[in-house]
Order: C-alpha cells, then sequence, then structure tokens
C-alpha cells in the first residue's frame, strides 16, 4: 500500500461495484509455513499472504534454521521441512502481535526441546496465554515467565514430555488447541495422544482449518464431539508437495458487506462454496440481513436486497468477521446485537471496548457488555476521526461507515493510522477505493 504516515480520509460513496482478488488467509497460511517446516521433504506453497503477520512466522522460522526460498517477487514460497527435527535449539524470536505465530510455536518448541525466548510487541504482552503455558508445563514441558505471569514473553528450555493425555481450556482462544494439536504427533511417537476440551470451545471453525490442514500434511486426527481430540501413534507431518492457500474469508467480508450496503454487486475471488475456512458462514449474516449472496467454488457475490434488516445473532463460529457486522449494522433499520464475542476481549485491541468508542462516535447508541454488543444506528453518520488501536479489523471495516449516503456529501470518515492493515492485506484501501471509485485523500 501506499505510505500514510498518520491518516486517511474516505470520502462518502453511494454505491459500490466490481470485484476483488483477495489476499491469501493469514490462517491457512501460518499454519501451512509451520507444518512444512515440520514435515520430512519440500513444499512449495503457493499465494501465500504477504503481511507483517507471515513475515514474523518466515522470520522465526529462519532463526530456527529452517530453510525456504520466495520464488522471485511472486508469493509462490519454498519450504525445506526439517522432519521433526529442529537443526538449531537456541534462539531469540520476535513475534509481532501475531498469535498464529506464537501460539502454535510456543507448543512446537516445548516438545522439540532446546533454549528459545519468545516475545513481540506491548499488545502481545497482554494477550493471555496462561492455558496453553499450563496445559504443556503439565506434561512435563518447561516454560516460564519472563514478564507478567500468564503473558509472553517466555522462555521455553528443554524439559521432558511424558503424556498420552493433556487438556486445555477452550474458552478463551481456540489458538491454544490449535497449538496442541499440531505439535501432537510430536509427542505421539509410540503411544497416542488425546486433548481434552475443559469447558466451551470457541471459534470451532478455526479447529476444522487446523485438522484440515495437518490431514493434508500425512497426520489425522479423530475428533470426539468438540470435547477431545486423539492423535494416533506413529504419525509423522510429510509434505503433499504442493499447496494452495485460499484467499482469506475474514478479508473478504468487507467487500461483501459493502455490496450489501450499497447496491454491488461485489465479488470476491479466492474463496467459495469449497472453502475450508469457517469465515465464509459470514454470508449466512449478509443473508439474515436481507443480502443477495451467490456463490461458486472460488468467488462470492454479495449485491443489496433492499434496506438492511437489523440482526440477533450468536457470532461465536466468526468473530473476526463479525466486527464486520457492528459496522454494517451502522446502516442496519433498527438494533442489532452481536452476541458471544467474549473473545474480541484478547485480540489484537479490546475489540469491544474499541468498537463501542468508535461506533458512538459517528452516533451510533452503544451497549456493551461483557460479551455481547447493542448498536442502535444514527439518523445520520457524523463525520470522524476513527482510532484504530494497531487493529488491522478496526481500520478495515470502519471504511463500511461511508457507504450509500449515511455519511452527508462533503463529509470525510478519518481512519488513524491505516498503516496497520498491513498485518493481513497491505492493499485494503487500494482495493475498497476500486469498488467505490473514490480517490484516496
Amino acid at each position: 500500500m501506499k505510505h500514510y504516515p498518520h491518516h486517511l480520509d474516505l470520502q462518502p460513496a453511494m454505491r459500490v461495484e466490481g470485484a476483488v482478488r483477495l489476499p491469501g488467509s493469514k490462517s491457512i497460511s501460518n499454519r501451512t509455513l509451520l507444518l512444512a517446516a515440520l514435515a520430512g521433504g519440500a513444499t512449495r506453497i503457493h499465494d501465500l499472504l504477504a503481511s507483517d503477520d507471515t513475515h514474523v512466522m518466515l522470520m522465526a522460522l529462519q532463526k530456527l534454521g529452517v530453510q525456504w526460498e520466495q520464488v522471485g517477487e511472486t508469493q509462490e514460497f519454498l519450504v525445506h521441512g526439517i522432519d521433526g527435527s529442529l537443526p538449531v535449539h537456541h534462539a531469540d524470536l520476535f513475534m509481532g502481535n501475531a498469535g498464529t505465530a506464537i501460539r502454535p510455536l510456543t507448543a512446537v518448541l516445548a516438545v522439540l526441546g532446546g533454549d528459545f525466548t519468545l516475545h513481540g510487541v506491548a499488545r502481545m504482552h497482554e494477550r493471555p496465554i496462561g492455558d496453553l503455558v499450563d496445559a504443556l508445563n503439565g506434561i512435563g514441558a518447561q516454560i516460564t515467565y519472563t514478564g507478567e505471569a500468564g503473558y509472553p514473553p517466555l522462555h521455553i528450555q528443554r524439559g521432558r514430555i511424558r503424556a498420552d493425555r493433556l487438556q486445555v481450556r477452550g474458552n478463551v482462544s481456540s489458538q491454544f488447541l490449535t497449538a496442541l494439536l499440531m505439535a501432537a504427533p510430536l509427542i505421539a511417537a509410540d503411544r497416542p495422544v488425546t486433548i481434552d476440551v475443559e469447558g466451551e470451545l470457541i471459534s470451532k471453525p478455526y479447529i476444522d482449518i487446523t485438522l484440515n490442514l495437518m490431514e493434508r500434511f500425512g497426520v489425522r486426527a479423530e475428533r470426539h464431539g468438540w470435547q477431545s481430540f486423539t492423535i494416533g501413534a506413529g504419525q509423522k507431518y510429510r509434505s503433499p508437495g504442493a499447496i494452495h492457500v485460499e484467499g482469506d474469508a475474514s478479508s473478504a467480508s468487507y467487500f461483501l458487506a459493502a455490496g450489501a450496503i450499497a447496491g454491488g454487486p461485489v465479488r470476491v475471488e479466492g474463496v467459495g462454496r469449497g472453502s475450508i475456512q469457517g469465515d465464509v458462514r459470514f454470508v449466512e449474516a449478509l443473508e439474515g440481513m436481507g443480502a443477495t449472496i451467490s456463490m461458486g467454488e472460488n468467488w462470492i457475490e454479495a449485491r443489496a436486497g433492499g434496506a438492511l434488516r437489523a440482526i440477533d445473532a450468536d457470532f461465536n463460529h466468526i468473530p473476526d468477521a463479525a466486527m464486520t457486522i457492528a459496522v454494517a449494522a451502522l446502516h442496519a433499520d433498527g438494533v442489532s446485537t452481536l452476541r458471544n464475542i467474549g473473545s474480541w476481549r484478547v485480540k489484537e485491541t479490546d475489540r469491544i471496548a474499541a468498537m463501542a468508542t468508535e461506533l458512538r462516535k459517528l452516533g451510533a447508541t452503544v451497549e456493551e457488555g461483557a460479551d455481547f454488543l447493542r448498536i442502535t444506528p444514527p439518523e445520520q453518520i457524523r463525520p470522524a476521526a476513527i482510532d484504530t488501536y494497531d487493529d488491522h479489523r478496526m481500520a478495515m471495516c470502519f471504511s463500511l461507515a461511508t457507504l450509500s449516503g449515511a455519511l452527508r456529501a462533503g463529509a470525510a470518515l478519518r481512519i488513524n493510522d491505516p498503516k496497520c492493515v498491513a498485518k493481513t492485506f497491505p492493499d485494503y484501501f487500494e482495493a475498497f477505493a476500486r469498488i467505490t471509485r473514490n480517490e484516496l485523500i
């Protein structure tokens, strides 16, 4: 994207139309990189996401002795797997604010052994990791906190892993279970390993992504409902040879919502009916609000079906894409309620508090609870400067407030620190400008 040092002013747009080629999925990209690194053989990864979070993972793997090459200027990468044995046993790893990197790496490094420190930006040191550390230390890992207990930074030393069963809480972040699942085959050399989930498991579709990708790398996990998972003995990661990364379904949500709000049609390419990402179910929420959705194997299209209807729904299964609904609710015909979104509290920022604060700037009436938001739209959206909290999704979803005449002509919506979108979608505002036919200021 262009260099925007401080802010970006978005102009009102009555109508949107066009097609957007999506960047690769962050969730799939970072899981695939780690699985390719752990596997036997070389893996060619096509359409890897170019973003801050994948860069963090690539640099960490490089420091751990994993060899990889980028093919020219493309997003094709060749990763040479280590076949479950680390070349480097001592490293200091900077993890930025990438939860999809630090959580799985913590589990893998704790199991493989060595002397490692993992740290990140200030916000990363506020994001909980204690449930994962407790699960790993409970089976013989040796992980200590070098700052506040329960949070990074972490110091991982060689432990003595002995387990055929381990437990982890499921109600804070599904990434803890993902981390243990990805590390489990490294434990299950001579006997099966079962992971039990304590309490409700949130964000279940992200676990489906993990299981799907593990199977593509030759490891099958048996799922017993959502309460336990068993990895059979003797399974090893093997390269599938080549793998394509789907377009990011969470990123698709902004453009599909734009089509639903302001006419359309807007088509996203790179994700569709055959997706392994749970966030494609975002389209069900849009349909519930009155949008018209069409879908093919590798594309989704949205158009307005009249004024958006208010929605009252549980969004536990699609917490990231649900942020888009919160801003789309500004255009709805009544009060919308987003329920069971408590995981927002421990994301890149406290997204419930941040969303409530910024929606109020635009004139909305917002009721904020421990795990819900209730949004009453204003008669007309007020111009405002939106703070983004170094959170890519805050920056992207608030662009939708400029659509369909809700923001008065001649006004502008200011997005502070727009460069934070580099976490997952560096060219987001250019893509948004193309469907609105507006110039970026």
